[in-house]
């Protein structure tokens, strides 16, 4: 499947006090030491299928030079069944956003067998946690008010210092969800029973949200009214996300596993492919055993002019590469690694002069950091094998730590 992965399914949690902080910078003037990577480490290799590596997950940061990596949050993992995942960032890069989750083993082995999630039967939970670093103050934002067991996918509404989005899985449907930054407050923005599905975000303006349901695209107001359905002619559209200046949406269209990057205005109209992933079924796995789930999608995602998107697409047999897709549809290879290697999950710095990404170049599943000005490439996780490194989430406005 798409990205229902643990960035989607278990996201973050977090907590260790990181250092001293002074003198914040601004993204254009940070130099890649300064800049925090928020990521998610965990095991690959152990045998018992899914649950049996997922929950070795650790929520982690690291310098963009690669050093000073260190697990945070550490305090969220009471037992063996109890990971956390690094989710994001607050837009001052004061606050990361950890995921916590917990399964029973039981469930774990009733899913293993039937290679499906089972979230219905109170074997699940999940939660969202801010963690703020000068402090290391932790706080569950989504159990404040409780609406469900199971919530994800937690973002500081745009141009709105007072509120966070987030999902909320009832009765097996996800909805989305407004909340005051205490947690309290909390208000569906579903309309009908059925709700809305995944991949839930706002405009940068605040003034409009997107989402796709039923495999289709929909935009809306901020209340979820005055929804429009995105006709694309396809039966499979995944994860609708704005662009920077809040203009445009990429997402990916066309069949499940055969799907290309996609643009459309912020009204919906303009419908335009502007890429190919050229064989690239978009799916990354992340365990080396056996998982039911197939692994965690790999999207387009947005450069900080809103002029182009990075992409992963197939360039051989067994190997993918990183390229920059201007709107007009013009590209430009960025990864250059040998053949076989997959380069995957690209998230680009808020100053647009670097990339973070996840590749098998070293036969493990590390990340890197690529400097497009120059092209050189550095590694910033050293994991040992039977580990694994992905998720990556550049700190905004980040600070010096010393």
């Amino acid at each position: 499947m798409e990205r229902l992965s643990f960035s989607g399914r278990s996201l973050l949690a977090a907590a260790v006090l990181l250092c001293a902080i002074s003198s914040a910078v601004s993204a254009q003037d940070a130099t890649p030491a300064d800049s925090l990577i928020g990521y998610t480490q965990f095991r690959v290799n152990l045998p018992g299928g899914r649950h049996a590596n997922a929950s070795t997950m650790r929520a982690h940061v690291v310098r963009g030079d690669g050093s000073a990596p260190r697990e945070v949050a550490a305090e969220l993992i009471p037992n063996a069944d109890t990971w956390t995942q690094f989710a994001g960032w607050s837009p001052d890069g004061e606050t990361a956003i950890i995921g916590c989750g917990w399964q029973d083993p039981e469930n774990a082995a009733w899913e293993e067998e039937h290679k499906t999630f089972r979230m219905a039967n109170g074997g699940w939970t999940y939660d969202m946690h801010t963690l703020d670093l000068p402090t290391g103050k932790i706080v569950n934002v989504t159990a404040v008010e409780r609406v469900s067991p199971y919530n994800s996918g937690l973002f500081y509404w745009p141009n709105n210092s007072a509120q966070f989005g987030f999902q909320a899985l009832i009765d097996g449907v996800s909805h989305p969800y407004r909340m005051d930054r205490d947690g309290r407050n909390k208000v569906d923005l579903s309309s009908g029973a059925d709700g809305f599905t995944y991949g839930f975000n706002a405009s940068s303006d605040g003034k409009r949200i997107a989402y796709h349901k039923n495999y289709q695209i929909y935009l809306a107001d901020a209340d979820g009214s005055n929804a429009v359905h995105v006709e694309t002619g396809n039966p499979f559209n995944f994860a609708p996300t704005w662009s920077p200046d809040g203009q445009s949406l990429v997402f990916v269209s066309g069949e499940h596993y055969d799907c290309h990057p996609h643009i459309v205005r912020r009204d919906g109209s303009g419908l335009k492919k502007i890429g190919d992933r050229n064989g690239y079924r978009g799916v990354v796995t992340i365990f080396d055993v056996f998982d039911f789930h197939g692994g965690s999608s790999d999207l387009p995602v947005w450069s900080p002019d809103s002029q182009s998107v990075i992409i992963a697409r197939q360039t051989g047999k067994a190997e993918t590469q990183l390229f920059r897709t201007t709107l007009d549809g013009k590209t430009k290879q960025l990864t250059h690694s040998k053949p076989g290697t997959l380069n995957y999950h690209p998230v680009v710095h808020p100053s647009g002069e670097r990339i973070v990404f996840g590749s098998t170049r070293s036969g493990t599943r590390q990340l890197y950091v690529l400097d497009l000005e120059s092209g050189k490439v550095h590694a910033v996780t050293d994991v040992p094998a039977g580990h694994g490194a992905m998720w990556p989430h550049w700190q905004p406005r980040p600070s010096v730590t010393r």
